[in-house]
């Protein structure tokens, strides 16, 4: 049964809300997958802070055109379905994810920061750790040439210790 026009404009809508809101949109052929293979992808997501859309080809090409995004026609073939998200990797880890476990999916490509990526990019940005490690990594690089300070200042000290130590024994002995 078609679709009325009306009905087309709320989709385009709200395709077009869902493309400004997010920092990344994943574009994924997901042929093959059955109602609860889908659900359990669904809450996937949703529990990283995505959303899963599958809507008409056209419909995403006319949303994408309004926010102002070019070059999604070769990803827009087939059968497609886009995962929404604010964190640039979420979508991209929870979906490797499920095709490793699945093994049904195929990424097509994504949008990042409006800048469109294809496959082998949203495969590279599932393999980034998570922003805690990222954050970890920062940190403990930022603290690393404070210890080595500290450790310089604490050689320094105790040398001079030593020495006192040494001149203590050296006039003990004299005495």
């Amino acid at each position: 049964m078609p679709i009325s026009r009306s009905a087309k404009e709320v989709i385009i809508e709200e395709l077009h809300e869902k493309f400004k809101g997010s920092n990344v949109a994943v574009f994924t052929d997901y042929r093959g997958l059955s109602v609860t293979e889908v659900t359990k992808l669904r809450r996937r997501l949703r529990e990283a802070g995505c959303e899963f859309k599958v809507a008409k080809n056209t419909l995403t090409g006319l949303a994408a055109e309004r926010v102002g995004f070019e070059g999604l026609a070769p990803y827009l073939e087939g059968q497609t379905a886009i995962a929404f998200g604010t964190d640039p990797v979420a979508p991209a880890k929870v979906l490797y994810e499920f095709i490793r476990e699945f093994k049904k999916m195929e990424i097509k490509g994504a949008l990042l920061d409006g800048n469109v990526i294809d496959a082998t990019g949203v495969k590279r940005l599932a393999e980034l750790p998570s922003r805690e490690v990222l954050l970890a990594r920062v940190l403990g690089g930022m603290q690393a040439p404070l210890y080595g300070f500290a450790s310089v200042l604490q050689g320094t000290l105790r040398s001079f210790v030593y020495a006192l130590e040494a001149v203590r024994k050296q006039r003990a002995g004299e005495a």
